[in-house]
């Protein structure tokens, strides 16, 4: 019997993480691949869900946030609630056995929930992880509460997840689809390193959800501790004070570009690994860095408490300590750096786990406090 598995992406970031993982559904015979685009992926400009459309059917587009709205908090809260209804509507549709949803936005908050209520089961991956500089922190771990099967990338997340209460038997550690296919992916070409301005550095600093005016004094800090070195910055990503960041980086002058697809990111990363760095506050600088053995310098509190390898640099959000600690960065050793985000099978590991499970048994709906 073939399973309907329904995996929900919601920004260009946790489809990059979710891409191994899909694939390895795909490529199962017990296994069948549904696909729902939502949230970030349809606003502009960079219209984000074509990349999952170039590799995927997509059954169901679900619209969330609003194109060209300021962003907050409250905002936000809206659109969840689209998201819910929209899901709710989409598992009617298509009837999955589970969905897959990763990490901690929104758009994952909302299928969680609607499966969840609606009686679908719900597999977790990234759960476990602690980021606690901004309300996403709170939103990873109420999908953890709701979630049925958890797949954590590491043994530290395995454990936050039984100490909430979840059973032993859900959870099964898988690593972090993020490595998985890194070495595949070939360094940038010359010709598109250059047309970049051959950086040494890549900005990638996404808002914490302050004020627009907070967002874009650390954004400034950070462009003013890179004057003088070759820098490409990156658009952040769809959340609440991304006007702040994009303000400053457009008044900088700073070569800038909306979107890189993941494997030009990659290969971005993999041409600056020998003399350059990642700055901001992305858990690429904490995942995809390390097992890249790039120094990350991780600006003001975004990460606060996840695990990280020995790359990540944290500082304050000044502009001399962004400059002191970038120039740490740029001196590290690098040939010591050791990733803790598992092995690079984390997809075919998942397929496995949702392959395994007979979602037909009404034990897995069956949620309880295991102390």
């Amino acid at each position: 019997m073939t399973e309907r598995v329904l995996v929900a992406t919601g920004s260009r970031a946790e489809f990059g993480l979710l891409d191994p993982v899909m694939r390895a559904i795909n490529g199962r015979p017990d296994l069948e691949l549904v696909v729902c685009v939502a949230g970030s992926h349809l606003l502009g400009p960079a219209e984000t869900w074509r990349e999952v459309a170039d590799r995927y059917e997509v059954a169901a587009t679900i619209p969330m946030q609003q194109d060209g709205a300021p962003t907050s908090r409250l905002a936000d809260a809206a659109a969840l609630g689209r998201g819910i209804a929209g899901y709710a509507g989409a598992f009617v549709e298509l009837k999955p056995g589970c969905v897959v949803v990763l990490g901690d936005r929104i758009e994952a908050l909302a299928a969680a929930a609607a499966a969840s209520v609606g009686g679908v089961a719900a597999v977790h991956l990234h759960g476990g992880d602690r980021a606690e500089g901004v309300a996403d922190e709170a939103m990873r771990h109420a999908i953890t509460k709701l979630a049925h099967l958890h797949l954590p990338a590491t043994e530290q997340s395995a454990g936050r997840i039984l100490r909430m209460g979840e059973d032993p038997w859900r959870v099964r550690v898988v690593g972090s689809p993020a490595i998985d296919g890194l070495r595949e992916i070939a360094p940038m070409a010359d010709g598109e390193y250059e047309r970049l301005g051959s950086p040494e550095l890549v900005l990638l600093l996404h808002p914490v959800g302050d004020d627009a005016a907070a967002e874009r004094a650390v954004a400034e800090a950070a462009l003013v501790a890179m004057r003088g070195r070759r820098v490409l910055a990156l658009h952040p990503n769809h959340d609440p004070g991304r006007e702040g960041v994009l303000s400053a980086i457009e008044a900088s002058g700073v070569r800038a570009v909306a979107h890189l697809p993941r494997e030009r990111f990659v290969g971005l990363l993999k041409r600056i690994a020998p003399a350059g760095a990642l700055v901001g506050n992305s858990s690429a600088g904490l995942i995809e860095a390390s097992a890249l053995r790039i120094p990350a310098v991780n600006i003001g509190r975004r990460q606060s408490g996840r695990e990280r390898g020995a790359n990540v640099i944290d500082c304050g959000v000044t502009a001399p300590a962004i400059r002191d600690t970038i120039e740490t960065a740029l001196r590290m050793d690098r040939s010591g750096i050791a990733c803790p985000f598992g092995g690079g099978d984390a997809g075919e590991r998942a397929a496995g786990e949702i392959a395994g499970a007979d979602w037909s048994d009404p034990r897995w709906l069956r949620k309880r406090n295991a102390y």
